[in-house]
């Protein structure tokens, strides 16, 4: 008997297990398999990048990407087709009958698929009757025809239904029908559907509602007495991000006795008597009229100080972004219950308190992030034996970790320590026994090592995020690896970024974790070729290996190695050779950054799949096929610094094109500017400088309406600006160093946003127009060597961002205006494109947190991301000071002021008002003509560290109070008519040494001038006639002849020269006047000099 039971079990196990194979081995039903073939082919007829793989193949679909399987029957039960439908396609009527294979589903997610509405009769109501979970989020239903189109019938199995982010409007009577159809909902989602208040009677027919979603709508409370009478049930209601609630709201939510989760963040909370109590905290004291309630969340409201109560319940309190009372933290021991307490970015300050809050036995996340605490982590800390998150990033924590409170939380799951000032061994050793680590984040800290005694530990954590990088202030590294990355096998996210670790590239790291998606080894010194194992990683979805000394070629079968990559950056390294074509064959690739390298080969049109390609600073070259700008899906084109040349040809475009980044800039491109690239759309930046472009600006160039950077200098073309060219949204336009001519006339009259002006080194003619005033955020205006005549316009005077002025080598004149002394010369961080830029966020950290920990119950999760930001074309201002040619950009460019008005035909005083330019660094007025003394108000240029008034008529005594100035470098005053002694040698003037200073004021003395003031000049005395010598030596008939013939063959020869030679003329033209001003000046001193000695 024993041995039948035991013969039925053995084969009833067998059977288990022949039917588990046989699922295991055919997948999911082939109807099924078909029905989803079907639905592809409709969504999206030319495929889409993560569903490229539904294809009609024997893999198994259950291991598509959203579809989920029941484990027995190998039925779908969940279908997720999220953003799958290819937008072009327009709006979308559902024929709910495409899922009808699938007669198990349970859950079906349609969000971000363009849906208006069903077809008649063809709604949701025709799929399974197990259907439980639909999520509409995200799509075009505005009426309520078109959302009662899709529940036609009784869904009496729906329990969860998602209308966030749709335009359903205020008070939409269709959800009053929809709740006759969905008698059993119990989770209803209407976020962000542009709802007011008079939505609430519509929705009394949920009766079995026990959540309700109401955030970011423009609800302020009003009749919310409806909703607490009919909905008796609800656990869940969040009501964050609306509007300002009036008085009645705290009340009337009172009437929720079944309250579990109450969210109000977001909100302005004031009123009278009632919110000004909720307002105050004593919105904890209402707690006991909801007896369940265990998470309560005012993140991002205007509370004020105010007082706890006690509560027993509540196990989670959100308060990020609010104004606390500085004692808070000793009052949270009034909630012994509470196992979540988030309090990031609450702008409390001090040190943490040893009392009071370190008595929460319960508490397992603990969120401190980004607020102003200082000093050591008191001991008291490791009293909180439950604690498994700590975030404490963004502070001014100090002290060694090692020797404080952390090493005594074993419980600890997950510890941020970010971007303060701790101490934090690299060897990892104060955690060797917190067995259940998995998340550690140490960013922006001092990492110290320690003895080689705790380089063979092996901790008891398996790790499934470490991140560790130094400071930039402190020393770098100079280590190996770290040793306890040997005894990590599950990692998922690894950065040891900006670390300066040595040795070869650690392919190890890759064979012990398997299950690796990001890993970032930037700014470190590994050498070397790139030798990766022989073994596929399809987890692996960043990797960057930038700025390393890594060299060799890029390994031909990085592709199947990597086949699931997003981000891939090697840029800043050695790598030679080709780039592999099969990196445009991924389907997941997004971003490639090998700039900087010495690669040589590339085939541009095997890599318009790539939807950021930064090549920029190779050797690559070659004629760029068109085909390349016509992609669909590349956004982002840097191929500047290289060797690509031809002329680019017209081409037809193939449906609306959007760059958001197009640079091919220092490269040898040539011909016209093909005015296909003037219908693409551009939302950022367009830089075709250093070529060799030629021809005029074709007027297709006012087309770029929603260009923001425009980089068009140091090519040859010439012709008028298009006075068409008005773009709204421009910041920064480079056209220097071509032929352009012609006068300004209305190009960039409207363009108010305009940062950068730069129109050096043309032909411009004409004033400098009027309306050059209107340029609100003008912050450079380079203008330099061109032909601009007239007086300066006063209306530089209205730009109030003005930092940067460069008018110099023109043919301006009049006065100066006083008015410029009244800029304000303030710092501008928009000069330096820092603000321009797109960030990738990493969601697979997301992913590895749900695994390891579940839902996140606060923000220190999504804290961890690394954004990886594309930044566009780094401005770079060049400005002429301490006579040299500088390139300003960065940091450095943001804290720049500087005026250059020299080499012009400016008359008159310069105004005492320039003195007040207190912030400027660089003056220079040189080459003028400009009269009367020097401002003494000069004296308080505090900051200037160049400043030349050389080659004007200046007169009288240099101000002594110029001493006062300590950060001055380069001074010159030389050829005016000055006179009077030099300034005393204190300060910086005792370090300008050299008589060029002060040359050409033949009035002026004392040193460094080799005129001494105490010396008196004594007169020649003539010679008498009679003792003049003859001077018969010389052959004056023959000197006259051959003088006359030299003097000829020299005019000729310059007449030739200039004529051939614009530039050489332009420098004649100026040696001519210095010349005429030098004799002028000389004849004007010699007769001062011949009339003192007289008197």
């Amino acid at each position: 008997m024993m041995m039948k039971r035991i013969g039925a079990w053995m084969l009833l196990a067998l059977f288990t297990l022949v039917g588990e194979w046989h699922g295991r081995c055919y997948g999911c039903l082939e109807e099924e398999r078909i029905g989803l073939l079907e639905i592809q082919s409709l969504i999206n007829p030319h495929g889409v990048s993560w569903r490229d793989h539904w294809v009609d193949t024997n893999s198994n679909c259950c291991e598509w990407r959203g579809i989920e399987c029941d484990n027995t029957t190998r039925r779908v039960i969940q279908l997720s087709l999220w953003g799958a439908r290819d937008f072009h396609l327009g709006d979308w009527v559902l024929n709910a009958s495409l899922f009808q294979p699938f007669k198990e589903l349970r859950g079906l997610d349609l969000g971000g698929t363009g849906l208006v509405g069903c077809m008649e009769n063809e709604g949701f109501e025709v799929l399974s009757s197990k259907l439980s979970n639909l999520d509409l989020r995200v799509n075009k239903f505005t009426n309520d025809k078109s959302i009662l189109s899709c529940f036609n019938g009784n869904l009496s199995t729906l329990k969860s239904l998602d209308l966030s982010f749709n335009g359903l409007t205020a008070g939409s009577g269709g959800l009053k029908d929809l709740s006759s159809r969905l008698k059993k909902l119990e989770n209803l989602h209407l976020s962000e559907i542009q709802c007011n208040d008079s939505i609430f009677p519509s929705l009394t027919g949920f009766s079995s509602l026990k959540s309700l979603y109401l955030s970011g709508n423009q609800l302020t409370g009003s009749g919310f007495e409806i909703i607490s009478s009919h909905l008796g049930k609800l656990e869940n209601l969040d009501l964050s991000h609306n509007n300002i609630f009036n008085d009645s709201i705290l009340s009337h939510l009172r009437g929720l006795s079944h309250l579990k989760s109450l969210n109000l963040s977001g909100n302005m909370l004031l009123g009278s008597t009632t919110i000004n109590g909720l307002r105050n905290l004593d919105i904890l004291q209402s707690l006991r009229s909801w007896p369940s309630l265990k998470t309560l969340s005012l993140k991002d409201t205007n509370l004020s100080q105010g007082t706890f109560f006690n509560s027993s319940t509540l196990e989670e309190l959100h308060l990020d972004n609010t104004s606390l009372p500085i004692n808070f933290l000793q009052n949270t021991g009034a909630l012994p219950a509470l196992k979540v307490l988030s309090v990031a970015e609450c702008d409390l300050h001090g040190t943490l308190p040893a009392q009071g809050w370190c008595e929460l036995k319960n508490l397992k996340q603990l969120d401190l992030a980004r607020n102003n605490f200082g000093g050591a982590l008191p001991d008291c800390l490791g009293n909180l034996s439950s604690l498994q998150l700590l975030d404490v990033s963004d502070n001014q924590f100090t002290g060694n970790i090692a020797f404080g409170p952390l090493t005594k939380l074993i419980s600890l799951e997950f510890l941020s320590l970010s971007n303060n000032l701790f101490e934090v061994p690299i060897s990892m050793k104060p955690f060797m026994n917190h067995s259940s680590l998995k998340f550690f984040s140490s960013e922006n800290n001092r990492l110290v090592t320690e003895s080689a005694a705790f380089d063979n530990l092996i901790p008891k954590f398996q790790l499934v995020f470490f991140r560790l990088s130094s400071s930039p202030t402190s020393e770098a590294l100079n280590v190996e690896i770290l040793d306890f990355l040997y005894y990590q096998y599950d990692l998922r996210t690894l950065d040891l970024s900006h670390n300066n670790i040595f040795g070869m590239f650690p392919s190890w790291l890759l064979k012990n974790n398997t299950r690796m998606e990001q890993l970032y080894l930037s700014e470190n010194s590994f050498v070397g070729t790139l030798q990766l194992l022989d073994h596929p990683y399809p987890n692996m979805t960043e990797l960057d290996i930038s700025n390393n000394n890594i060299n060799g070629q890029i390994p031909k079968d990085i592709c199947l190695i990597f086949p699931n990559l997003w981000i891939l950056r090697m840029a800043d390294n050695g790598f030679t050779g080709y780039i592999p074509s099969c990196l445009g064959n991924f389907s997941s690739l997004s971003f490639l950054d090998l700039s900087n390298n010495q690669l040589s080969t590339v085939k541009l049109e095997q890599l318009t799949t790539i939807q950021v390609l930064k090549l920029s600073n190779n050797s690559l070259g070659g004629q760029i096929p068109t085909s390349v700008f016509n992609s669909s899906i590349s956004q982002y084109l840097y191929l500047g610094g290289n060797y690509f040349w031809g002329q680019i040809s017209d081409f037809p475009l193939y449906g609306w094109k959007v760059w958001s980044v197009l640079d091919l800039s220092n490269n040898q491109f040539s011909g016209m500017l093909p005015r296909s690239f003037f219908n693409f759309t551009y939302d950022e930046v367009l830089d075709l400088s250093k070529n060799l472009f030629k021809g005029p600006i074709p007027r297709d160039f006012c087309k770029l309406d929603r260009l923001e950077f425009l980089d068009l200098s140091d090519n040859y073309l010439s012709g008028y600006m298009p006075s068409c060219f008005n773009p709204p949204q421009i910041t920064h336009i480079h056209l220097s160093k071509n032929r352009l001519s012609g006068p300004l006339t209305y190009g960039f009259y409207n363009s108010s946003s305009l940062v950068t002006m730069d129109l050096r080194d043309n032909s411009f003619i004409g004033s400098i127009p009027n309306w050059i005033g209107n340029l609100s955020s003008l912050s450079v205006l380079l203008l330099r060597a061109n032909n601009f005549d007239g007086e300066l316009a006063v209306q530089l005077c209205l730009l109030e961002q003005l930092s940067i002025l460069d008018v110099s080598q023109n043919q301006l004149s009049g006065p100066l205006p006083s008015c410029l002394g009244n800029l304000t010369l303030k710092e501008s961080s928009q000069k330096t494109l820092a603000d321009l830029g797109y960030g990738f966020p990493s969601w697979s950290i997301e992913k590895a947190y749900y695994e390891t920990m579940g839902p996140p119950l606060g923000d220190s999760m999504y804290n961890l991301g690394k954004d990886f930001w594309v930044n566009f074309t780094e401005e770079v201002i060049e400005f002429t000071t301490k006579n040299m040619y500088y390139g300003y950009k960065g940091k450095v460019l943001s804290y720049m002021y500087g005026i250059d008005l020299s080499n012009n035909n400016f008359v008159g005083a310069i105004p005492p008002e320039f003195g007040n330019l207190s912030k400027i660094l660089s003056l220079n007025l040189s080459h003028n003509n400009l009269t009367g003394s020097i401002p003494a108000t000069f004296s308080n240029l505090k900051q200037i560290e160049s400043l030349d008034l050389s080659y004007n008529n200046l007169n009288g005594a240099i101000p002594p109070q110029l001493t006062e100035i300590t950060t001055l470098e380069v001074f010159s005053v030389a050829y005016n008519n000055l006179s009077g002694r030099t300034p005393e040698r204190k300060y910086q003037f005792g370090t300008f040494d050299d008589e060029n200073c002060y040359e050409g004021n033949p009035f002026l003395c004392g040193p460094p001038l080799r005129n001494n003031c105490s010396e008196e000049a004594v007169p020649l005395q003539p010679v008498p006639n009679d003792e003049q010598g003859d001077d018969g030596f010389i052959d004056m008939e023959f000197f006259y002849i051959s003088f006359g013939v030299c003097y000829t063959v020299v005019v000729m020869t310059i007449a030739a020269v200039l004529y051939i030679n614009p530039y050489w003329r332009r420098r004649w033209s100026y040696f001519i006047e210095d010349c005429i001003n030098t004799c002028y000046y000389f004849v004007v001193a010699s007769f001062r000099k011949f009339s003192n000695v007289r008197r």
